[in-house]
């Protein structure tokens, strides 16, 4: 069992240090999904109606170049009383603007990952970091795996709490850990080799695993692959989506070719996915099962569509995915749609992570 310590009730003019994942997608430097910043706002609201003083922490990267918060910035200073925004991450004009800062006011800093000392965990940084406030609180549940300054360094020199957002993610996904059966599995996305490792330990763990994305076709057509030679388990597909020359073309399985990248599912494959979802009472679903950004969106939103009606328990992660049901409004169809992917993955099969451990102590 993981047990956090209790966040102290006295916060009033204390500088909060709040890890926050506000790594959004933007379009023409605006938000263009608010699920991670809406789920984190009552966390937020929390502290800032006890007084305390908060210091929000965050990244933004987009296909590994990082950004500017300042358009994060803009969306919040909305929602938010007293909120301003800091263009650096430490020193003297930061120090200033927290001195500043009555009790309830919220300040975020400016990409971390912009400072070289924040991926390398460095200690100076941390140090740097945990001057600015009193205590640490994690509400990036969904960064906890990476071992980060923000993450790990932290609280090595500051009182570290976890937050209310984070300990009902740690709650609700604990409970794949012995989940009531039939347990269903669906792992989508790309970067088959990243996702092998979890998807070997989840043919233990789930009663049937469906592969979709860009991954089904490693496991098709590389007859040397131990996960599709050995397993039984996975439910491999009856039909894709390819392009051939610039059409799309659904095509059964058997016509795949070397060639050949699969952009989606196929209608009798979502078929039969859906019609096990219904015998299921349990489902976890991590990754998107086409390339959504191409426009090839008609399987992830036919399984979507049928997991949100059926009498399963649906848990859904996946930063694509989640972002996706935010577009097309069916985040609420869900028993519960986690912020975090990898971390997801990563909590699922170690079932803990290293913003966890460092909390615990």
């Amino acid at each position: 069992m993981i047990h956090f310590a209790p966040i102290p009730l006295n916060l009033k003019d204390r500088r909060i240090l709040m890890r926050v994942d506000f790594n959004v997608p933007l379009k023409q430097g605006k938000v263009e999904s608010d699920f991670r910043l809406l789920r984190t706002l009552p966390s937020i609201q929390q502290v800032s109606r006890k007084g305390g003083r908060i210091i929000l922490m965050s990244h933004l990267e987009i296909d590994d170049r990082y950004y500017s918060l300042r358009g994060v910035g803009q969306f919040l200073k909305s929602k938010l009383k007293g909120f301003r925004f800091s263009s650096t991450v430490t020193g003297q004009k930061v120090k200033r603007m927290i001195d500043g800062m009555e009790p309830g006011d919220v300040l975020l800093l400016e990409d971390l990952r912009l400072e070289p000392g924040e991926k390398s965990n460095s200690p100076a940084f941390a140090k740097e970091l945990a001057l600015l406030g009193d205590l640490y609180i994690n509400e990036a549940f969904s960064v906890s795996h990476r071992r980060h300054t923000s993450i790990v360094g932290i609280p090595e020199y500051l009182p570290s709490f976890a937050g209310s957002l984070f300990r009902k993610e740690v709650k609700i996904l604990s409970r794949a850990f012995k989940p009531p059966r039939p347990f269903l599995f669906i792992l989508g996305g790309n970067k088959f080799a990243t996702k092998a490792p979890f998807l070997e330990k989840f043919l233990k763990k789930a009663d049937t695993v469906v592969i979709g994305g860009a991954m089904i076709a490693p496991i098709l057509l590389d007859r040397t692959s131990r996960i599709g030679r050995t397993s039984s388990k996975i439910l491999m597909p009856r039909d894709v989506v390819v392009l051939r020359g610039k059409h799309k073309k659904t095509i059964p399985i058997e016509a795949l070719e070397q060639s050949d990248l699969i952009y989606d599912l196929g209608p009798k494959s979502i078929a039969r996915i859906v019609s096990l979802a219904k015998k299921s009472r349990f489902i976890l679903w991590n990754g998107p099962l086409g390339y959504l950004e191409g426009g090839f969106i008609h399987g992830t939103l036919s399984l979507a569509r049928a997991l949100g009606s059926v009498s399963a328990e649906v848990i859904v992660g996946g930063g694509d995915t989640a972002s996706f049901l935010d577009q097309q409004k069916l985040l609420d169809k869900f028993s519960f749609v986690s912020t975090a992917g990898g971390a997801m993955l990563d909590f699922l099969v170690e079932e803990t992570l290293p913003g966890i451990e460092v909390l615990e102590k």
